[in-house]
């Protein structure tokens, strides 16, 4: 059973969040009343972007849709700035191998200028010289390098929760979630602010989603136009004025720039979406469409998703739906009207596309799909639809193992209050461990 404290700080959640929800029925629901739409509530405690390598991993905060309030966070680990494997050059006489000045490690950790230490004629100074690491306040600017000077990660979508209305990528418990995944799984993490209900019901958030999946695309191809239009300018000695501007790349609306972080160092077509609750369901949307679409979205491709104890619920009720409908922090009364905030008054239903992903019809089939690994907890209500979902899949052999965590509650791995026990940092960890299956370069595999 959960601790008394866990039980106690529940008692306290789901009071503050009926009282929300009752607000939010009560008050004006018309978008129009705010068209541009809301991803985080005052009431949020929100972590600030840190483009320096505080804790092993830089943020950045960019704003992608100039018509709504989406944005995202970027999570990059300090491991993409290790060098690609290369054969160290031979030493030359009378000088030692362990020579601080010529060391890899000891330049990638220098807050100096990149050259610091390397001779004129060094084989390695191209590689140092294009990542341009650092600025002299320690925050990692970065820009399209050449693509054999620098290492490309697998990038992952992440979607937080809070029942439709509630949750930021830019909160507290989301950020260092996203921290710790992006270290584990040695991954770029793109955390999505997608509007909230009810100022933007659905099908809004679900869009955001997949616009960002197609911003993702846009960002690969004009990086790669960029690196086109500057192959012959970028050697040795190219003035950085020059790549600076070959940088800037705007597509045909005007909107868009190559964006430096993810040019250097993305990999799109080792994607996975990730999704928390409520986002779990945006994720497994993305997941569809992105099987709909097919070589449209090229460059990018989505290889896996992770639902954490996704938000299901289905008119006819499950066992657990029964047992445990009172169950911690979201108890069915109180997701029943997260729903009805969320889903248009003439479209509500329990049964409704968004909401149960089992219903007759709904395309794509479900052989398609990519592998999927379903997160559920002993003591959550919806866990039972979860599992019948990941069922569902193996029956079309599509790879969809279970983690169940015993004694273990909704949001049990990014709740605030629960982010640093220890069930909350296994289960990232066997994240880690099944997603690496899919993301690791071919002759690196990972196995378990």
């Amino acid at each position: 059973m959960p601790s008394v404290a866990v039980k106690l700080y529940s008692v306290f959640f789901k009071f503050i969040l009926k009282h929300r929800l009752q607000n939010r029925i009560q008050g004006p629901t018309d978008e129009s009343s705010n068209p541009y739409g809301v991803t985080t509530r005052p009431e949020e405690s929100v972590s600030a972007s840190n483009p320096s390598f505080t804790d092993g991993v830089a943020t950045k905060d960019i704003h992608i849709d100039p018509f709504t309030a989406l944005s995202i966070r970027i999570f990059l680990p300090e491991s993409a700035l290790v060098p690609p494997e290369q054969p160290e050059p031979k030493s030359k006489p009378g000088s030692s191998q362990h020579d601080d000045s010529n060391s890899i490690y000891n330049r990638r950790n220098s807050y100096g200028p990149p050259n610091m230490g390397v001779s004129r004629n060094d084989s390695r100074r191209t590689s140092f010289e294009g990542l341009n690491l650092r600025s002299e306040s320690n925050a990692y600017r970065g820009y399209s390098p050449l693509p054999q000077n620098c290492r490309k990660l697998p990038i992952m979508l992440q979607f937080h929760g809070g029942g439709w209305v509630s949750g930021s990528n830019e909160s507290v418990a989301n950020d260092f979630f996203c921290r710790r995944i992006a270290k584990l799984c040695d991954v770029i993490v793109v955390a999505v602010g997608y509007r909230l209900a009810p100022e933007n019901k659905y099908p809004a958030a679900f869009e955001d989603g997949l616009k960002v999946l197609n911003w993702l695309g846009k960002q690969a191809n004009l990086a790669e136009c960029s690196k086109s239009m500057g192959s012959g300018a970028l050697g040795v000695g190219a003035e950085f004025k020059k790549a600076e501007v070959q940088r800037h790349i705007v597509d045909a609306f005007g909107a868009s720039m190559v964006e430096p972080w993810l040019a250097a160092h993305g990999d799109p077509s080792r994607c996975v979406l990730l999704g928390v609750s409520c986002g779990a369901n945006i994720a497994d949307y993305v997941a569809r469409k992105a099987v709909e679409a097919g070589r449209l979205l090229d460059p990018v491709k989505v290889v896996a998703q992770v639902l954490m104890y996704p938000f299901f619920i289905g008119s006819v009720p499950t066992h657990s739906e029964v047992k445990l409908a009172n169950s911690y922090f979201y108890d069915k009364a109180m997701c029943t009207l997260a729903w009805k905030l969320f889903l248009p008054e003439e479209e509500f239903s329990l049964d409704h596309p968004a909401a149960n992903p089992l219903i007759p019809n709904r395309g794509p089939p479900l052989k398609l799909m990519p592998p999927t690994l379903t997160v559920v907890a002993e003591h959550d209500w919806m866990r039972d639809r979860g599992i019948a979902y990941s069922e569902a899949l193996r029956k079309v052999n599509v790879d969809a193992p279970v983690l169940e965590y015993k004694d273990a509650v909704h949001e049990f791995a990014t709740l605030d209050m629960l982010l640093k026990t220890p069930q909350a940092q296994a289960c990232a960890e066997d994240i880690a461990i099944w997603v690496k299956k899919y993301i690791s370069i071919r002759g690196h595999e990972f196995s378990y």
